[in-house]
């Protein structure tokens, strides 16, 4: 075997992708699997209870390595930074009771398949694992796991209709069917009883239950019940909520697993159609669907026909979209690089809706199945539900070290405690129970649920705000947004557009603007009939739907869309066409109406759709609108007018959103469907400028300056044109009058691999402007934009194209473009959420606001998501708000920072209190002694448990300050805080215990010293009392003295006890992240009601409290002097906290006298650029190959492998 084992051994899983893994084969041995098992018997399960918690060590101890070929078990492990292990067994699909007749059946099928590539022979067998509900076999071939439950990506177009086009076999799909398993999204409502199981295996459940144990051991009952009582509340609570989350999505998508759908079965090569259930469904079966609305149970590519979708499931735009067929492409490549971009407009996905089938020769629509079960679109939607990403965030990694310091210090007490307690001849047992006491006390078991509390009530907060949560630890996160990523459209501005007016174009030149809402209608035209059918619109229970753009257009022209469908065109084999008519208001035109024959739809890639279409009697036109830009490259030059790109400036440089439109004539006699849309988008004659204006929302931009002054980046991400997008940026205060902005241009150079880049500043382009340039001389000018660039006031605005060629060609440079670029416009769902990732390498916490329409992707990817849309495609954004207006995004940030401010208060709060008693307990220790049972009872639960449930009521300040709360616990202020608190505490509590041995009245052994010693000198009056409450002592402390009781116990146990409260007080924050302590009724109430109870133990004379609470009766001289060391030990803690910890002018300075620069890779590269006199390159040019070498040394890139993803994951 040699090496082979070792070399086969590792392989990658969906290599590339989002969910990439590493995979290791294994191999189950005999041996190995008895010792774990008597392992686990002799350690009482805890060695399986270890296992459960890891699951490599399982697989380490019980297998041993092999190749994936020969492993019976895998081990996978995710490649992100939080190396998660999971184990997986490889189970055995057979498949021979399918071929037992047909040996050669592998031959004979699809010999490219991987249903081919899998089945072993002679066992006829397929060996697959599942992960996150999907399944991989082993392509035997490839030597690696492949998925299953999708087509294969290298068809090409012409041979899907080719293989597929009459549907498979009944054999092949009986094969296909049991190799990739149902066609179901099946997400099983969760049985409560392993739902609590995997809770109470919870790490910090099972130290719950070993400290419950203890206490039991120790008849220390209340306490324990208490946590019982708490534990099991908090499970609980946790388990329904899970099963509510487990419902809600099972209801999701129980809806899509049983649909009748129609399959066409290949016969002996004769075609038949079979009604049969959706989960029978499998990769290359053929759909035909019917008339009316059907819901699709799994992806398909369109092959015959056109249909009308609701995607609103993925999109969140309840806006139909049309989907045309694949196209019959005779060429050699795969048919998703053949469609580019636009492969999306073939596909059908699950989970929408089909609302209208168009049929064409054929007569019937017909759709390959493409992928199946949690393959889809919808399964992927799921899975990201299911799986969702694990959280980086230096609070979560820093408590776990904060928890190893703690679990350290304990140690430390434990070998304090054996050492005392040995050298003193205690039993082995009672040591034994002693030193285990102390990790309990150092290690608090409330710690989780009280930093729980804190994002509850957070939780609750914004809910009450119209802030929905899904993904409560996020809350947190969001104190650190420092960038936040807009849309625009939906977002930024109103959702719908308004028709502001029409620049028509005759003979090259533009004519009068006609402006809407105008006394008089549009003249009849070219123009006219391009509103009138260049669009996507239909008419779905009753009204005109679509794209708000393509309404509002329609809306002007005053006709009407004929429903009744089915009409019979001269010439033409189809038989649905919709035909648009003029309407009741519409001015008189010399047609009866306009046919719309064949459409290519909006395209994002290619930015531009068009339609095929024939006046009633007329002949057939083909009319295109779309970016300005992109129509007039495809125009004949003489028909554009001169001045097109001053034109198109003027309108997009005051906001407006611009469409170009074009026309021209098609040949008589060609079908329309047999045309390529290359062909049809060409020689074009341009028809003018439809301008429609899209208002900026109300809110837009006093938010926008709320988070200028907060220091919080604003950042817009948007699919609009770029002149458009930079006016709405500094209309809404993004960028401000006096900056520059910078365009940056990237293009690839025809015919070479290299790419060329270009730095033009973007001109104000208002007429007065203009006039103001022209009279500076030139060197005035480059004065002042040098002034601009110098103070660091320009921004970058930069196409998706350009981003794109920047990404691939100048690495490098994308982290300085990222630093200062504001406007990122006409970008593709893919290229936002890449872009919100490079914002992440650069180390800032990114935020993204969007509708949900596109930008499902970078919601998910960004540190807090927030879509504005309640559509189920905002399923994967962590946070949704009720109300569709960017004031939720600073509302999210003052919680997040009030909440991030309540688990430092808590933090502190829990790790004072545990060091606390801790220490009171290690100095009682010394004299063999310890708190009673009540005493431990009343700082857990009348003191700890109330703080800790209460502390966190505190709301968030009203203004976002310009800093952020720190980010991490193990910060010098926070560091500095916990030591000096620690350091008062001890020094108080070592004080009072010295002190008081030292004090006249002291006793070791007579603990009524104290009040006798002090009867002595009362005069007679009181003598009489003094005997009966004497009498009254010694008969109670005949009764319960349990060994507990000494003066030592009383000095130390009332001075930790008060000094909890002290730190409760000193460590509840307000401004400026949370609102003033004393809002917080409930907290102080509180307080001052524990510290009341606190002073009248101090003071209170009550022999069987006294009795019960094991504390002894001392002079009021002694009882004044706590209280004065209590003061002190205040005034102290308050004074540090205030004048040093909170000292915000004071840290700076010490940053500045020790030259402490932050470690952010943007702040770091902001100081190298504030260096670079030659940045940004203004007027610039420069090619890839020339400046790769140069620069790269001195600027590290930064690879990202899921640049490219594939764009079917919503």
């Amino acid at each position: 075997m040699g090496e082979n084992p070792a070399k086969n051994h590792y392989a990658q899983l969906n290599q590339g992708e989002e969910n990439e893994m590493e995979i290791f084969g294994y191999k189950t041995q005999g041996c190995r699997k008895a010792l774990c098992i008597a392992g686990y018997f002799l350690s009482c399960g805890a060695l399986l209870l270890l296992f459960y918690w890891k699951p490599e060590w399982d697989v380490w101890a019980n297998c041993i390595r092999c190749s994936l070929e020969e492993a019976d078990v895998v081990l996978l492990r995710t490649t992100d930074e939080f190396r998660i292990y999971s184990r997986k067994t490889v189970t055995w699909i057979s498949v021979s009771a399918l071929i037992q007749s047909r040996l050669n059946y592998p031959a004979t099928a699809v010999e490219d398949s991987i249903f081919s590539k899998a089945i072993m022979k002679p066992s006829l067998q397929v060996k697959s694992i599942q992960v996150q509900r999907i399944r991989y076999v082993w392509n035997i071939y490839a030597k690696q796991f492949q998925k299953v439950g999708a087509l294969e990506d290298h068809h090409t177009c012409s041979a899907i209709h080719a293989k597929f086009g009459s549907g498979l076999t009944c054999n092949e799909w009986n094969v296909r069917k049991v190799i990739c398993g149902p066609n179901t999204i099946d997400v099983p409502v969760i049985p409560i009883w392993k739902l609590l199981i995997k809770e109470v295996l919870n790490p910090f459940y099972v130290f719950q239950l070993f400290s419950v144990c203890l206490w039991f051991a120790e008849d220390y009952m209340e306490y324990a019940t208490a946590i019982i009582i708490m534990s099991l509340l908090s499970i609980f609570l946790t388990v329904y909520d899970l099963r509510q989350q487990s419902v809600k999505l099972h209801r999701l998508v129980e809806s899509h697993n049983n649909i009748m759908v129609t399959v066409c079965r290949n016969k002996e090569g004769d075609s038949c159609f079979q009604e049969l259930e959706s989960h029978h469904l499998v990769p290359g079966d053929m759909l035909v669907l019917k008339e009316g609305k059907t819901l699709l149970p799994c992806d398909a590519i369109l092959i015959s026909g056109q249909c009308i979708v609701n995607e609103s499931m993925l999109t969140g735009e309840s806006i139909p979209v049309t989907k045309t067929h694949l196209p019959q492409a005779d060429n050699f490549k795969p048919w998703r690089m053949h469609c580019a971009e636009d492969y999306k407009k073939h596909v059908l996905f699950c989970g929408t809706e089909v609302i209208q089938t168009k049929a064409d020769d054929t007569g019937v629509v017909k759709a390959v199945v493409l992928r199946t079960g949690f393959n889809t679109a919808k399964g992927d939607l799921m899975r990201s539900i299911l799986y969702p990403k694990p959280m980086n965030f230096k609070l979560y990694r820093d408590a776990l070290r904060f928890l190893m310091c703690l679990i350290a210090f304990a140690a430390i007490g434990m070998i304090y405690t054996v050492c005392v307690f040995a050298l003193n001849g205690e039993e082995a047992g009672e040591v034994v129970k002693k030193s285990l006491d102390v990790i309990t006390i150092a290690v608090p078991p409330a710690l989780p649920a009280a930093l729980t509390t804190g994002i509850i009530y957070t939780q609750r907060r914004l809910k009450k705000k119209g802030i929905f949560c899904i993904s409560p630890q996020r809350i947190n996160m969001c104190g650190q947004l420092n960038l936040i990523c807009f849309d625009k459209t939906g977002t930024l501005t109103e959702d719908g557009l308004d028709l502001w007016g029409l620049l028509p174009c005759e003979r090259n030149c533009f004519q009068d603007i006609h402006s809407f809402p105008a006394d008089h209608s549009l003249p009849w035209g070219p123009v006219f009939r391009a509103m009138a059918v260049c669009h996507s619109l239909i008419v779905w229970e009753g009204k005109i739907q679509g794209d708000p753009l393509d309404v509002k257009m329609f809306e002007a022209t005053n006709w009407v869309i004929d429903d009744s469908s089915g009409h019979q065109i001269e010439g033409q084999g189809s038989t649905h066409a919709t035909v648009v008519r003029p309407g009741p208001k519409a001015s008189s035109a010399p047609v009866e109406g306009v046919a719309i024959l064949h459409q290519f739809p909006f395209s994002s890639a290619l930015q531009r759709m068009s339609v095929i279409a024939q006046e009633i009697g007329g002949e057939q036109q083909v009319f295109t609108k779309g970016a300005p830009e992109m129509v007039a490259m495809l125009c004949r030059a003489e028909t554009v007018p001169l001045n097109f790109e001053s034109k198109l400036l003027l309108y997009t440089a005051q906001g407006f959103r611009v469409i170009g439109l074009a026309c021209k004539s098609l040949q008589a006699g060609k079908q329309s469907t047999d045309l390529t849309r290359e062909e049809v988008e060409s020689d074009l004659t341009f028809l003018g400028l439809l301008i429609m204006e899209n208002r900026l929302k109300r809110e837009t931009k006093p938010v926008l300056e709320e988070l200028s002054a907060a220091r919080i980046r604003s950042v817009m991400v948007t699919g609009d044109n770029i002149q458009t997008a930079v006016t709405v940026a500094k209309n809404a205060g993004m960028i401000s009058p006096t900056n520059r902005v910078i365009l940056v241009e990237a293009n690839k150079i025809p015919g070479s691999f290299s790419a060329s880049i270009t730095w033009k500043p973007l001109e104000k382009n208002k007429p007065e402007d203009y006039r103001g340039l022209e009279d500076d001389s030139p060197p005035t000018t480059e004065r002042r934009i040098g002034l601009a660039l110098a103070s660091g006031q320009y921004h970058f605005a930069m196409s998706g194209k350009s981003y794109q060629i920047v990404a691939q060609h100048f690495r490098h440079l994308l982290p300085k473009l990222l630093l200062n670029g504001t406007v990122f416009a006409r970008m593709s769902p893919g290229q936002k959420s890449s872009l919100v990732e490079e914002f992440q390498k650069l180390d800032y916490f990114v935020g993204m606001c969007g509708d949900g329409a596109n930008d499902c992707g970078a919601l998910k990817v960004a540190h807090a998501g927030i879509s504005l849309s309640e559509q189920e495609a905002s399923v994967a954004s962590p946070f949704t708000s009720r109300t569709p207006s960017i004031a939720c995004v600073p509302e999210l940030i003052r919680e997040g920072r009030a909440a991030l401010v309540t688990s430092f208060c808590m933090f502190k709060y829990m790790a004072l209190y545990s060091t606390i008693q801790y220490l009171g307990v290690l100095l009682l220790y010394w004299q063999l002694n310890a708190f009673g049972n009540y005493q431990f009872l009343f700082q857990d639960l009348a003191i700890t448990t109330v703080i800790g449930v209460t502390m966190s009521f505190t709301g968030a300040y009203p203004k976002l300050v310009p800093y952020r709360p720190p980010s991490q616990l193990i910060s010098p202020p926070l560091l500095l805080s916990v030591v000096l608190n620690i350091l008062f505490s001890l020094s108080m509590q070592v004080f009072g215990f010295v002190v008081v041995q030292e004090q006249p009245w002291y006793s070791k052994t007579d603990i009524h010293s104290a009040c006798l010693s002090v009867n002595n000198h009362v005069e007679n009056s009181s003598s009489i009392s003094s005997l009966g409450l004497r009498g009254m002592r010694d008969g109670a402390h005949g009764q319960t003295d349990n060994g507990y009781k000494s003066y030592e116990n009383t000095t130390v146990w009332l001075l930790s006890t008060i000094n909890c409260l002290i730190v409760a007080l000193v460590f509840s924050k307000g401004r400026p992240f949370r609102q003033p302590i004393y809002t917080n009724y409930v907290f102080i109430l509180v307080l001052i009601g524990q510290l009341g109870v606190c002073l009248f133990l101090v003071f209170a004379d009550i022999d069987d409290l006294y009795s019960k609470m094991d504390l002894v009766c001392t002079p009021t001289t002694w009882r004044i002097s706590m209280v004065i060391m209590l003061a002190v030990t205040l005034a102290a803690s308050f004074l540090v906290e205030e004048a040093v910890i909170e000292n915000r002018p004071l840290w700076l300075l010490l940053k500045k006298t020790f030259r402490y620069h932050s470690k952010s890779h943007y702040k770091r590269l902001q100081r190298v650029l504030e260096q670079d006199s030659a940045w940004p390159p203004l007027n610039e040019t420069f090619f890839s190959d020339s400046v790769a070498i140069s620069v790269e040394g001195s600027m590290g890139g930064h690879s990202n492998p899921t640049f490219d993803s594939n764009e079917d994951t919503l």
